[in-house]
């Protein structure tokens, strides 16, 4: 009984941890968000005098800092744990986010903006080393799907709530405000996570356990380049409408401020709704013994088709119309969300590897969120209208769902050196004898051979 009670205690401070980590996400898409509301408040765009491809450069500043140290990161968290590579970039990142109100050149806000992407590059990474250490396929889509809710909630929330303070304060204080507020989650993160920081022998044990499988075998797998393939793909349409949906609200369908707001917010549940149920919707039928790759690649497929309808939303003349195409795509691009992040970054990823891993699947996600802000601002320009910016989220859709079906394929999966197979049971053995506790969690599976 007492075993028992353990077990469950551990199970339910696991799943505590999973909802800190979906909100680390949220502040983290929020305070990126906030940037987007700027740009649709005249104020702010004119004092810094700031151009259609100026709003572009700003926007995507963010995501090439994210993008170049996702692979640092990831190897850092493989090698040091979770618990304080992630409250120090945290702090930074906060704190940095405030610093946006007191900035006054165009060439501070976008080094602002890169020390953001800087900090924020550590959360994707850290994530899935602790969702591989502590969740197994019957529970991984459960868990992206509460992780992911954080990534929508955050513009969801974050857009209405920065409108809500230029509206009553300014652009100054938005930034200050939602920048330091979030410093309040470090609070229960320091208190809940256990130190995973390793000692000696252990940090060896880990050195060993990621060189097993090394960049090399990652680059050649095509399960790795169809996942880097279906999170640009994804994350085009995403990052598009955190940097650019309340300024196409104001500027080409006439809403004020305040309703762009609340309109990004209905996008943004959506979405998290979606995403949510899906996951958990597809570990439902895994449990009941339906292969996991097929399971989620329909999924995806689905996601990626339904979230063509934004294309609707642009041809139509009807702003009522147009409003229920815009919260109607993102939403049905839910279905992607928590099934596309198990299937590339946990279900086909050898498990010493997931850090590693998500940090080259994480460029591919900064790299599309740069493309798309400035991209998007460009086809702004030459078109005259969000037409051609729509069209091009159009493309990328159809690329994600045909990379899904192709790529995604089990035979495909990453290989773990087999020299290093012997090596790596003897270090569970040394761990176990070294510290008396095993390093797996029994409920903890992954996908090593």
């Amino acid at each position: 009984m007492e075993i028992a009670r353990r077990n469950e205690a551990r199970t339910g401070k696991r799943w505590g941890i999973v909802v800190l980590l979906a909100l680390g996400l949220m502040i983290a898409h929020a305070d990126r968000t906030s940037m987007s509301a700027a740009f649709a408040d005249y104020h702010f765009v004119r004092e810094f005098g700031l151009t259609h491809v100026e709003r572009g450069w700003l926007g995507s500043a963010i995501f090439w800092s994210y993008g170049l140290l996702q692979l640092p990161m990831g190897w850092l968290v493989d090698r040091y744990g979770v618990k304080w590579p992630y409250s120090i970039c945290f702090l930074l990142w906060c704190l940095a986010a405030a610093a946006t109100g007191v900035t006054t050149t165009l060439t501070g806000l976008i080094l602002i903006r890169l020390l953001i992407g800087v900090a924020e590059a550590v959360a994707v990474p850290a994530t899935y080393r602790y969702l591989a250490n502590n969740f197994d396929e019957t529970r991984k889509g459960t868990a992206l799907g509460i992780y992911s809710i954080g990534g929508k909630m955050g513009p969801a929330l974050g857009a209405p709530v920065a409108a809500w303070l230029i509206a009553n304060s300014s652009w100054k204080a938005m930034f200050i405000v939602t920048g330091a507020a979030g410093l309040i989650w470090l609070v229960p993160w320091l208190l809940m996570l256990d130190n995973d920081f390793p000692g000696k022998a252990e940090l060896a044990v880990a050195k060993r356990r990621a060189a097993s499988v090394p960049l090399g075998n990652l680059l050649a797998s095509p399960v790795v380049w169809g996942g880097l393939i279906t999170n640009f793909c994804y994350s085009y349409f995403a990052f598009y409408c955190m940097t650019w949906m309340p300024a196409y609200l104001v500027e080409q369908r006439g809403l004020s401020l305040r309703q762009s707001g609340l309109y990004t917010f209905f996008s943004f549940a959506g979405i998290a709704v979606v995403a949510a149920l899906a996951g958990w919707a597809a570990d439902q039928l895994i449990a009941r013994g339906r292969d996991a790759v097929v399971v989620r690649k329909a999924f995806i497929v689905a996601g990626f088709i339904g979230g063509t309808t934004v294309l609707l939303g642009a041809y139509t003349r009807s702003p009522q119309a147009a409003l229920f195409w815009n919260i109607v795509s993102l939403s049905l691009l839910g279905l992607v969300t928590a099934n596309n992040l198990a299937l590339v970054k946990l279900t086909l990823i050898p498990k010493q590897a997931v850090g590693l891993n998500t940090g080259l699947q994480q460029v591919a996600t900064s790299l599309a969120g740069g493309v798309s802000a400035s991209l998007s601002g460009w086809l702004l320009h030459v078109g005259g209208d969000y037409t051609l910016p729509m069209l091009a989220i159009f493309v990328f859709l159809l690329l994600g769902a045909t990379s899904t079906v192709v790529l995604l394929q089990r035979k495909w999966a990453p290989k773990v050196d087999a020299s290093d197979m012997e090596a790596r049971l003897n270090d569970d053995a040394t761990i176990q004898t070294l510290t008396g506790v095993g390093m797996r969690n029994p409920d903890a599976a992954g996908t090593e051979p």
